[in-house]
């Protein structure tokens, strides 16, 4: 069966020295590009890479590749921009990749410095499909859609080439078959299309494919782990703003750090417009009535003259009685009546 594309599609594998996506690093990466339309023009490449650091024995029982084999083989650095741009504009397609293959293939190229994006490519895990539609491993896939054994498993090409095959025998298998959701909608997801396979494998939406964020039914980045798990990111950053910088110093992957940042700088930027549109709505003004005075003493601003030489004008008192009288002067009758009353007995 041929596969219908629209751009390159790049199916790739990688080993590496373990799983911490963060601290390990890539030992080999084969990549098989498929050319559109219909997948039948390939390209393949491997890379043995030298990691910079032991590989652990647990890990070389896995794959095969002992230090010895990587003694001379250039560091990824040093391959970074060749490996980005064969790949090129390629979507991507892998055994687990979403979860492991592609955070571990970015952090290499952020490390590297190399310039690879991400953005506007579609990303199809044929494990996502395998694991929703029957759930078993890459072996038992290979078995249960080829009927082949794979000859040199866990070689880089070898897993790469099984997963490739897979594919190709899964869109043959599940043509015109119905899968439930969770929320009880029944599709046919599994067609011969790049995007819609995208949709399907990327179910849980993720923003930085670690997993460490993902898209709510709203489109909202939340946070998928931890005490703050099922939160609006940016609502965390509005109620605990130090969860950013915990994270941005913590032991987090390159590229779920540059998705946070793109996140937090976004906020920030929010912020500031909501401020200055407050700052920018008049202040309402006091209303005063006509001929009506300010109980307090004001000042009359003279800017030539010091502070202790300025004039203050002082508040006028008002009398308590509404209609007051003239005083009445002084007569002998009130004297004596002011001597009687303090007349001591």
């Amino acid at each position: 069966m041929k596969l219908n594309l629209k751009r390159p599609l790049a199916f790739f594998d990688l080993e590496t020295t373990g799983t911490h996506i963060g601290i390990d690093r890539i030992v080999e990466i084969s990549v098989i590009k498929l050319h559109p339309p219909d997948g039948t023009t390939e390209e393949v490449k491997t890379w043995r890479v030298n990691p910079g650091m032991p590989i652990p024995l647990e890990s070389s029982l896995v794959h095969g590749i002992y230090d010895d084999d990587i003694k001379g083989e250039p560091f990824f650095k040093d391959i970074a921009q060749e490996i980005a741009d064969f790949i090129g504009v390629s979507d991507l397609a892998g055994f687990n990749s979403n979860k492991f293959d592609i955070p571990m293939l970015m952090e290499e190229f952020l490390k590297a410095d190399a310039s690879f994006d991400l953005e506007n490519r579609h990303f199809v895990d044929v494990q996502n499909i395998f694991h929703q539609m029957e759930q078993r491993t890459l072996k038992a896939a290979y078995q249960f859609y080829c009927d082949k054994q794979i000859i040199n498993a866990h070689s880089a090409e070898a897993d790469t080439r099984a997963t490739m095959e897979v594919l190709i025998a899964q869109i043959a298998r599940y043509e015109n078959i119905e899968w439930e959701d969770k929320k009880g909608n029944r599709s046919t997801p599994v067609i011969n299309d790049v995007e819609a396979l995208h949709k399907f494998t990327n179910l849980n939406n993720p923003v930085d494919f670690a997993g460490r964020m993902v898209y709510n039914d709203d489109g909202i980045e939340v946070f998928n782990f931890g005490k703050h798990k099922g939160k609006s990111v940016e609502e965390v950053f509005k109620i605990e703003p130090s969860y950013y910088s915990w994270m941005m110093q913590g032991d987090f992957p390159l590229y779920t750090k540059r998705k946070l940042e793109v996140i937090y700088t976004r906020w920030n930027a929010k912020r500031a417009a909501e401020r200055q549109q407050k700052n920018a709505q008049p202040k309402p003004q006091a209303i005063e009535t006509p001929g009506e005075k300010p109980a307090e003493a004001t000042v009359k601003r003279e800017f030539n003259k010091p502070v202790h030489q300025q004039t203050y004008s002082k508040p006028e008192h008002k009398p308590f009685k509404k209609d007051s009288e003239p005083a009445k002067p002084v007569n002998e009758d009130m004297l004596k009546m002011l001597a009687d009353k303090f007349k001591k007995g």
